[in-house]
């Protein structure tokens, strides 16, 4: 069976083209649903006119894929809450502080000076209001956090999630947008009233099953580093995991076994068919014994927030288990696909997820590749024949998300394969383990030789990783990868695979064609990097600017040098715009860019006395100046001031620019400066 052939396939790359359509067109919600509407019911009557005859008319499979487009788009919509008009967004709320009645749906990462939370808001200022909010409440380690389905009231000030402000920055407040919060507010934990800690939500249960957890294997003797993987490894959540040991599981190319995904939860749907093979000896066991492990296996997804790589691993192995069931055939692309269909129809916004992105083509890559690479030496004794399993597994896995995970996160851990071949042989062990290790915490039954065996295990495993880790030369940081270079290489992987299989000229062709395609990606983004512009970036409390030629960056800053080479800000710039070559110096008094000239102001504030005048001025580390005699004096074309400025500062310069009527560019606001 060709793989196209099957419907579902269609379908479902039909209802992903909506999802995209709606994500960038944004068209009228109104005209797109009762569109859909009118396509489905078309759908209906030609289905009842033509009946067996379907298959041989285009004009029936035409008006089903639009159809699905649309219900693509819709489902999109819908699932946009901006659309409701109790949301709060159509509330006239800026600078003004509102009572606040919401309720805590999830905890975030903490960061240094706050704890994190994404809420659900009930009311404000006494009137019933909907949507989800960033609350970022000051850290106080004397007082407990707040639970899922918590009831608070405070007077907040909601503000826009602010925009990046470098170029190539993570787009924090998109991210939150795909995840319907759209401002952020920051409070102080005694300003904040409990209502209610009642639960209310399955979500609220979770995470109090997931609390009476954590305080047992505490209560057990676990200690920190060792609960922190346990959390990741069985229940989900990543977010007490130390920096330097999230890290090490990055750039030892392991990071995927911290994430609960398909490796996962096929190692519960095995050990819970093993457990419950009994069943079938009863009347209706064989129907019992599928519903039982599907009902387990979304109560786990549930435990582990749900997020996509478990949900898409769970409705996957689901699907399995209700086909085994009925006793039909599973091609494990159709399980793929359907899953993927259903995910997305009631959580469109996954699909620009990227640990649900990884997760599938992780997948596909292991299905597609990995038959073809063990076929390659079959060994015939069982060990060898074990470990070059879970290599040629290993080695197709990272085949399918190589692409994207360069996009994403422009680096490639090369130890990939040692770190894996020892960490998945026993990966079911530590789970199983772990698992019994709960039950018997949660049943007050956990004998202290067990906890040491366990933490004994946890940590041979968090040291192996952090051994592999330190082996920086073989992770090759900083790669530019662009979304062209992106979508040719999966052309390249299936092509090459479809060669191997049919090996016809039709495959050889496109296979070559690909290649081509790939070079001439590379050329362009070559090309694109043949230009100029200088760039003074937002960097809190210090100045940095930077002077980009071709693929040369001159750097001038006030930064400790032995920090400047890491710099965040400095990385992403060098990877969007693919810098070879990093000059570093000290700042000057005067730059001079295409024709424009530059002068710069420091706290000294000297000025007087110039032979020229500036076409801009920029003010750093808090000058003292009269800034209106400046602008009569000097009369620039625009004033800027960077983020090493004091606030009280800037808010005067601000009204001065403003009275004067000449432009004011503050990099804390607006973002980076750029003269191109």
């Amino acid at each position: 069976m060709k793989l196209l052939n099957f419907a579902f396939i269609k379908l479902t790359f039909c209802l992903v083209l909506g999802i995209i359509l709606a994500h960038h067109l944004r068209p009228n919600f109104f005209i797109a649903f009762y569109s859909t509407i009118g396509l489905v019911i078309l759908v209906g009557v030609y289905y009842l006119i033509l009946k067996s005859k379907i298959n041989r008319s285009p004009l029936f499979g035409s008006l089903v894929f639009l159809s699905t487009i649309g219900i693509g788009m819709t489902a999109y919509q819908l699932q946009d809450d901006t659309l409701r008009p109790q949301h709060y967004s159509h509330l006239n709320l800026a600078q003004h502080q509102s009572d606040v009645v919401f309720k805590i749906e999830e905890q975030l990462k903490s960061d240094v000076y706050n704890d994190k939370y994404i809420v659900g808001i009930h009311s404000i200022n006494h009137t019933k209001t909907s949507g989800r909010l960033l609350i970022n409440i000051k850290r106080d380690s004397l007082l407990t956090p707040f639970n899922v389905d918590d009831v608070l009231f405070a007077s907040a000030t909601l503000q826009a999630i602010q925009k990046p402000l470098n170029p190539f920055q993570f787009d924090y407040s998109n991210y939150l947008k795909l995840h319907q919060v759209y401002h952020q507010t920051y409070l102080e934990r005694s300003k904040i009233f409990e209502i209610t800690k009642s639960k209310s939500t399955i979500y609220g249960y979770a995470d109090q099953l997931r609390f009476q957890i954590n305080q047992r294997l505490t209560e057990a003797g676990f200690k920190d580093d060792v609960l922190s993987i346990i959390n990741a490894l069985l229940l989900g959540q990543r977010q007490t995991i130390d920096k330097n040991v999230y890290n090490n599981y990055v750039n030892s190319g392991t990071i995927h076994i911290l994430a609960v995904s398909g490796l996962h939860v096929g190692i519960i749907l095995w050990i819970l068919n093993f457990l419950l093979k009994p069943l079938l000896y009863l009347k209706h066991g064989r129907f019992l014994r599928p519903l039982i492990i599907v009902v387990i296996l979304w109560s786990f997804a549930i435990i582990a927030g749900l997020s996509p790589s478990v949900t898409r691993a769970v409705t996957m192995f689901s699907i399995i288990s209700i086909a085994m069931h009925l006793k039909r055939p599973t091609n494990i692309y159709n399980t793929l696909v359907i899953s993927a269909f259903v995910i997305l129809l009631f959580k469109p916004t996954f699909l620009f997820s990227v640990g649900f992105q990884m997760s599938y083509l992780a997948v596909f890559g292991i299905v597609s590749i990995q038959p073809i690479l063990y076929k390659l030496w079959i060994p015939k004794y069982l060990i060898p024949n074990k470990l070059w399993q879970i290599f040629t597994v290993t080695l197709a896995a990272q085949v399918g998300v190589v692409p994207i995970s360069l996009f994403y996160f422009h680096q490639f851990p090369g130890l990939f394969f040692i770190s894996n071949m020892v960490v998945i042989p026993f990966l079911g062990l530590i789970l199983g383990f772990g698992l019994l290790v709960i039950f018997l915490a949660l049943v007050s039954a956990l004998p202290p030789s067990v906890v040491s065996i366990y933490s004994f295990i946890i940590q041979s495993l968090n040291n192996f990783i952090a051994w592999v880790a330190q082996f920086e030369d073989f992770l090759l940081r900083d790669i530019p990868f662009s979304l062209l270079q992106v979508i040719v290489s999966y052309v390249i992987i299936i092509a090459c695979v479809q060669l191997y299989t049919t090996r016809n000229f039709k495959w050889t062709t496109i296979s070559l064609l690909a290649v081509i395609s790939f070079q001439l990606v590379n050329f362009y983004n070559l090309n694109n990097t043949l230009d100029s512009e200088f760039i003074i970036f937002n960097r809190s409390r210090h100045t940095l600017i930077g002077e980009k030629h071709n693929a040369q960056l001159l750097i001038y800053h006030n930064i400790d040098s032995t920090k400047i080479a890491s710099d965040y800000v400095i990385k992403n710039y060098k990877v969007g715009k693919s810098i070879e070559n990093i000059i570093t110096n000290n700042l000057q008094s005067v730059y001079q860019f295409k024709g424009k000239t530059i002068l710069t102001i420091d706290s000294l504030a000297i000025y007087n006395n110039l032979s020229f005048k500036p076409n801009y001025i920029l003010l750093i580390n808090s000058p003292q100046l009269n800034l209106n005699r400046l602008i009569d004096s000097l009369q620039p074309e625009q004033i800027i001031a960077d983020a090493s400025n004091y606030t009280s500062y800037l808010n005067r310069w601000k009204a001065t620019c403003k009275h004067k009527k000449i432009p004011f560019h503050h990099t804390r606001e607006k973002g980076a400066f750029i003269i191109e």
